[in-house]
């Protein structure tokens, strides 16, 4: 199965269905923005430190694998420069038809997270990266591609999920139960039959993988990068895991002129 093109239908059909991740920020909110008033998010609840974000206007932001109409326009809104990279067309014509909509200047690229070929290197001042690697087999490619396309003194704002998500009994959960499953890195590829992956594209779902939290933060630090902040979150309804624990991560990482790849 190709996860690419499976995963990039799975988004399209998401969009179409109104996922929250595919449903585009109000007039109101770019009106805000426009004012200074503004705040993403880039897993389920907690908005990124406003301290984490360049002062100079202008400033390149790459909103990579961050298609669907929230934060590009957002930061768009706010006076940076914005280019939002995803892997569905219909996630990324959310953030044109908010750029229509309210007048703001952006640039939408489809393409796959873990290959920027299409950006030279040092190309971005800031790259957000919302809670989206689940959906890549190998998250290193990812942090090297990161890694490559961000100017030294730039920093990358990245959310990733727990592994313990991808750990736990999914059909217990329901009743409330977290209940250890699964081997971490975990990976649908793997674990579901051919029948499961049939009725998963049939449904317009996503393959997802749980990545170790050695690939996650250690992955960014052997791309180069120096990590500077971290905060954990959670979501307010659903897993039961959140009842006890953040399940989310985003970190604040660095590339410096100190730093160097391993």
């Amino acid at each position: 199965m190709d996860i690419v093109t499976h995963n990039r239908e799975a988004w399209d059909n998401y969009a179409r269905t109104g996922n929250r991740w595919t449903v585009p920020v109000s007039r109101e909110e770019v009106e805000a923005a426009r004012r200074g008033e503004w705040a993403i998010v880039l897993t389920p609840h907690k908005p990124v430190p406003r301290a984490w974000f360049p002062r100079v206007r202008g400033a390149k932001v790459l909103a990579l694998a961050g298609g669907g109409g929230q934060q590009g326009p957002i930061l768009a809104a706010a006076g940076y420069d914005v280019t939002v990279f995803d892997n569905s067309p219909a996630q990324l014509a959310q953030d044109r038809k908010v750029a229509e909509r309210d007048g703001l200047a952006l640039v939408t690229v489809q393409g796959d997270m873990a290959d920027l070929g299409c950006f030279e290197s040092e190309s971005f001042d800031l790259i957000v990266h919302p809670c989206s690697n689940c959906f890549v087999p190998d998250v290193h490619p990812v942090w090297r591609e990161a890694y490559r396309v961000l100017r030294y003194g730039g920093a990358l704002l990245a959310g990733f999920a727990d592994p313990i998500l991808y750990a736990i009994d999914t059909e217990l959960e329901k009743l409330e139960i977290a209940q250890l499953q699964h081997a971490i890195p975990y990976s649908d590829m793997v674990t579901f039959t051919e029948e499961q992956r049939r009725l998963c594209a049939e449904a317009g779902e996503p393959l997802q993988f749980g990545h170790t939290l050695e690939d996650q933060l250690g992955g960014q630090t052997d791309a180069g990068f120096l990590i500077a902040g971290y905060y954990g979150d959670k979501h307010l309804q659903g897993e039961v895991v959140s009842k006890y624990m953040p399940c989310f991560g985003v970190t604040r990482a660095l590339k410096l002129d100190l730093v160097s790849p391993a």
